[in-house]
């Protein structure tokens, strides 16, 4: 089989930073400047991250170690979810809000401006056309290159399509969701690059979390309420029988998964060597018909 280019392929998925600023990550990384170093030793291009990571933590995290080879990166970032002074989350897309939190990125990723810039998730209280408004005329201003949606419906990416050009949107991507699959049509029509998060779906897709994991304290899943509502011992449980079933490694899988449902697939890292088990995978893809198989086999409810 031919081999595949990292380039843009995988993405850094910048949350796995967020640990030593708190709130949504997933436990602590010995030394990240290691870590981002390897990602750039390794042709890894597109850092995604939000100021919602840690607390800005993420952020200023990469803008410090990127800042060197700014040019040859792309850097994601997002507006819409920012926090009170308890860090208590506050999730809108408030124009003014959303104008606030691209300057503090700006300032946090030490740059001037953004290679791609994403509304983080929908507001019903607010029209997608408002926080869209702002980012337009950042676009103009050179604050921002690119625009995008995060975790977008249907209603507002139709909205965002006649206001701005949109030229990425970014969803969980893994075998147990694909919400992508709803916008295949504008994907198309637009020529829209589209990025997935979820990969490896918070470890369980890599095979490092168990039935018996127990997680540190600076790990979201330990306290989290989405992640204790996920069922994920049941998908444990289901990704073990598909491994013994198709005698496949289950990184290979999700990944090749990935590969085939987005352009870009964003990867959380937490060592140096899970890099190198990432970019292994992208030279063991497997073929269609087992992906589709397999994706059957764990979508089946006990």
């Amino acid at each position: 089989m031919e081999k595949t280019s990292i380039g843009n392929k995988i993405g850094f998925g910048g949350a796995g930073l967020s640990a030593q600023g708190g709130g949504y990550g997933f436990g602590s990384i010995l030394s990240p400047k290691d870590l981002i170093e390897q990602a750039i030793e390794s042709g890894i291009t597109v850092y995604d991250t939000a100021p919602i990571y840690g607390f800005n933590h993420s952020e200023i995290t990469l803008g410090r170690e990127l800042k060197n080879i700014r040019e040859k990166v792309q850097i994601v970032s997002k507006s819409g979810v920012s926090w009170h002074d308890n860090k208590r989350v506050n999730m809108t897309n408030d124009p003014k809000i959303t104008r606030s939190m691209l300057e503090s990125s700006l300032k946090n990723l030490n740059t001037d401006y953004i290679d791609i810039y994403m509304i983080h998730w929908p507001d019903k209280r607010v029209d997608i056309r408002y926080p869209l408004e702002v980012l337009a005329k950042a676009q103009v201003e050179g604050k921002i290159k690119c625009i995008g949606l995060c975790n977008t419906t249907k209603e507002d990416l139709g909205k965002a399509l006649e206001l701005v050009k949109l030229e990425y949107l970014q969803s969980e991507c893994n075998f147990f969701s694909n919400p992508l699959i709803e916008f295949s049509e504008e994907i198309a029509q637009y020529e829209i690059t589209t990025m997935g998060w979820g990969t490896l779906d918070k470890g369980i897709l890599a095979g490092s979390v168990t039935e018996d994991s127990i997680f540190e304290k600076s790990d979201a899943r330990s306290w989290a309420a989405w992640w204790k509502k996920s069922n994920w011992k049941e998908k444990v449980r289901l990704v073990n029988k598909a491994q013994e079933r198709f005698n496949l490694n289950i990184i290979d899988l999700a990944l090749s998964y990935s590969f085939n449902n987005v352009d870009i697939s964003l990867c959380g890292f937490k060592k140096t060597k899970h890099i190198q088990t990432v970019i292994n995978s992208l030279n063991n893809q497997i073929d269609s018909k087992t992906l589709f198989e397999v994706e059957k086999f764990l979508r089946i409810k006990d």
